[in-house]
């Protein structure tokens, strides 16, 4: 196969719009739930890609909800929503959250060109 040639993804759940990074960032997460005052949690992404990413979180969120991301590194802030969540039996959840665009500079990390492919034997 040549390189200009792709191959087809086995699972189409498995394309993603930039490339991900298995990147351990401290960061702040604020929910709003009806009625209620914001709740925050702090703990770590578990993968970032430009347009959103993994983390892990205890706090109970559901599809669609919105929340508030800050990174510790940059103090930077930013909405975002979550796309959906791995329930875990022990520890915290894995939650997918997408930012409303593509905001690389958010996690200040440089992220691999669209072309890159990781090596395998």
């Amino acid at each position: 196969m040549s390189p200009d040639q792709k191959k087809p993804l086995s699972n189409p759940a498995d394309a993603r719009r930039t490339q991900r990074v298995l990147l351990q960032i401290p960061i702040l997460v604020r929910a709003q739930f009806a009625g209620d005052d914001p709740i925050t949690e702090e703990t770590t992404t578990l993968e970032v890609n430009a347009h959103g990413g993994l983390i892990a979180l205890a706090m109970k969120v559901r599809p669609g909800q919105k929340l508030i991301l800050k990174n510790w590194a940059t103090a930077h802030e930013q909405e975002c929503r979550v796309v959906h969540i791995r329930d875990k039996s022990i520890g915290k959840n894995e939650v997918g959250i997408a930012f409303p665009f593509a905001l690389p500079k958010f996690w200040n990390v440089t992220f691999p060109p669209p072309d890159w492919e990781a090596f395998m034997e």
